[in-house]
């Protein structure tokens, strides 16, 4: 897979680009936001398959670029930040970063983490792919344009809420989403005061798909889709 680093750190760029390298990564190494937003201009070569971006930049927001990254591709952004506070991870997440991590951090969740948002598209590497108009997921089907959820033909009346939260986790089963990013994708707000909100309707859901194991609980974390097995 081929990786854009935004690094203004020579140093630290050398080495984690050998880390990468080591995994199979094929890693181009953008010093600032305008070189950052260069290398994605259209040319020839395979596309991004994940671009990791130091939000402390010399020329530019590290913010501002991950907005202007977000305009001009659906690749998925990791936000490496010193920032450690919600409220700096929310503003990153509501400018369509997918994912953070924050210094100092561990070369194995950074690795888990690539992986992980790498999944969004259907070959992990084909980043200019269309979404899915329909999910199906076992027995359960998902109409995106439409909002319809049905299991076996039979429709299930849902909220909007509720559509919102299924189609988030739907469109990634398997994928363990932070109880933070599914409050700031599916209520456009911060994580505080909303939790309980959260695990509301996640309780409602199952009980209306009438399937408790459709959506795992990962203590601490978040929540993942387990797809059921079809009929």
């Amino acid at each position: 897979m081929r990786l854009l680093l935004v690094e203004d750190d020579n140093h630290v760029a050398a080495a984690l680009s050998a880390v990468l390298a080591r995994h199979g990564f094929r890693v181009v190494h953008a010093r600032s936001g305008e070189e950052a937003l260069r290398a994605l201009l259209p040319d020839d070569e395979e596309p991004f398959g994940v671009i990791l971006l130091d939000l402390g930049l010399p020329d530019q927001d590290g913010y501002e670029v991950c907005g202007k990254i977000r305009k001009r591709t659906v690749t998925p952004v990791i936000m490496v930040t010193a920032r450690a506070d919600v409220r700096s991870r929310i503003h990153g997440l509501n400018l369509g970063a997918d994912d953070y991590v924050v210094k100092p951090y561990d070369t194995g969740e950074l690795l888990a983490r690539i992986h992980a948002v790498s999944r969004r598209t259907s070959t992990g590497e084909d980043t200019g792919s269309v979404p899915a108009v329909a999910l199906s997921l076992g027995p359960v089907e998902i109409q995106l344009p439409t909002r319809r959820v049905s299991i076996e033909g039979e429709e299930i009346q849902l909220t909007r809420k509720e559509f919102d939260l299924l189609a988030l986790l739907a469109q990634r089963p398997g994928v363990v989403f932070r109880r933070e990013q599914i409050i700031s994708e599916v209520w456009q707000t911060s994580w505080e005061g909303t939790g309980r909100t959260l695990e509301v309707h996640v309780a409602s859901l199952r009980s209306k798909l009438h399937m408790p194991a459709l959506i795992e609980t990962v203590r601490g974390v978040g929540y993942r889709l387990v797809a059921p097995a079809a009929a």
